[in-house]
């Protein structure tokens, strides 16, 4: 997979997240993705995005890491006109540009589609936004959160509005792009022409609310912040605390699930009440079911409880920390290290996260 793309160009006049996951995603599949940086900026802003512990001396953060893997860095003033004449250069034989600059940025710099296809006619121009074509407004993920309903679903009523611990927007939104060139490129295939392509986090993150969109669009219900539960499916989001103080959250999508947690639990008397039986009543009386299952979790160990769900497809999951996940050796295969000089040690995980059986 590593060299699907070998003989694919791609120029990338993005940062922050979303548009150079984009071009990592090519890079990840063999692609030569060369990335413009803003030389009067030093480049990416996430290069300074560093953690309290990094080394404030490194070319590179850990962020800028995280989606710049294998591309080629060149720094370069837009506002020149032999640096846009040496990305002109590149694009002339290029296959995709991804750009995420404001609406009218990219006009003022002569990096605009129309401008673009005049040097390449087969050109796929993949434009990332925040609120769309006509709208300036500075977009970072967690104002996209906020706008979108995520931030107001997430957290609890104690905690109020929390955002995601990831961008999570601008990952939607790079997928969303990921799959418009692909299927650019499946065009051009069958007609030899080149596409503009636009995406916004705004309309990427509308379309990823998915049954809490359509749970108001035809109920009305307006989701309120309740933690990791969730508002159709009980216990299904309720976290429980083991004897060795590890955290277990249930997922119990079905009655026929419940009814085996019960039985593991030696809880049978669960299955019978009335209060308990079908899962709209389990919904109703959550609160209750789950003070009756606590004490019954804080007898046993994690590991025993999870032996036990695993092996009677229970479902069900052991709340780990990022440190407790990287431990885990089966992650090893989706982490990949930097091949070219910018910082041999900087280390991050694929994009990709599937397989051909070939």
């Amino acid at each position: 997979m590593d060299s699907f793309f070998k003989d694919l160009k791609v120029v990338e006049l993005a940062n922050v997240l979303a548009g150079p996951a984009v071009g990592m995603f090519f890079s990840e599949l063999g692609a030569e993705v060369i990335k413009i940086e803003n030389k009067l900026t030093n480049g990416d802003v996430t290069r300074t995005w560093k953690l309290a512990s990094e080394n404030k001396e490194t070319a590179i953060s850990a962020y800028y890491a995280s989606v710049n893997w294998n591309k080629k860095s060149i720094f370069l003033d837009l506002n020149r006109p032999e640096d846009k004449q040496q990305v002109y250069n590149f694009i002339k034989d290029a296959d995709i540009v991804i750009s995420n600059y404001k609406p009218g940025d990219d006009l003022k710099l002569n990096m605009d589609y129309e401008t673009l296809k005049k040097i390449n006619s087969t050109i796929i121009y993949a434009h990332l936004t925040g609120f769309g074509k006509t709208n300036k407004r500075t977009a970072y993920d967690i104002v996209l959160q906020a706008e979108t309903g995520f931030m107001y679903m997430n957290g609890t009523p104690e905690s109020g509005p929390l955002k995601l611990p990831v961008a999570l927007i601008d990952i939607l939104a790079a997928h969303q792009m990921k799959e418009a060139i692909l299927i650019a490129l499946i065009k051009r295939l069958k007609t030899g022409k080149g596409s503009a392509i636009h995406v916004s986090l705004f309309d990427s993150a509308i379309a990823s609310l998915a049954n809490q969109a359509s749970n108001w669009l035809m109920t009305k219900f307006n989701p309120q912040p309740i933690g990791s539960l969730h508002p159709n499916i009980a216990p299904y989001g309720e976290i429980f605390t083991t004897k060795d103080k590890k955290q277990i959250v249930l997922a119990i999508g079905t009655d026929k699930q419940f009814e085996k947690l019960c039985i593991e639990l030696k809880a049978e008397d669960f299955v019978k009440n009335p209060k308990f039986v079908t899962n709209s009543e389990r919904v109703k009386n959550r609160n209750e079911l789950f003070v009756l299952l606590q004490p019954i979790f804080e007898k046993h160990l994690s590991a025993e409880l999870m032996k036990t769900f695993i092996l009677t497809d229970i479902p069900a999951g052991l709340i780990k920390s990022i440190k407790e996940v990287f431990e885990d050796s089966e992650i090893n295969s989706l982490i990949i290290t930097k091949n070219n000089d910018v910082d041999n040690d900087s280390k991050r995980v694929k994009t990709l996260a599937f397989s051909f059986s070939d």
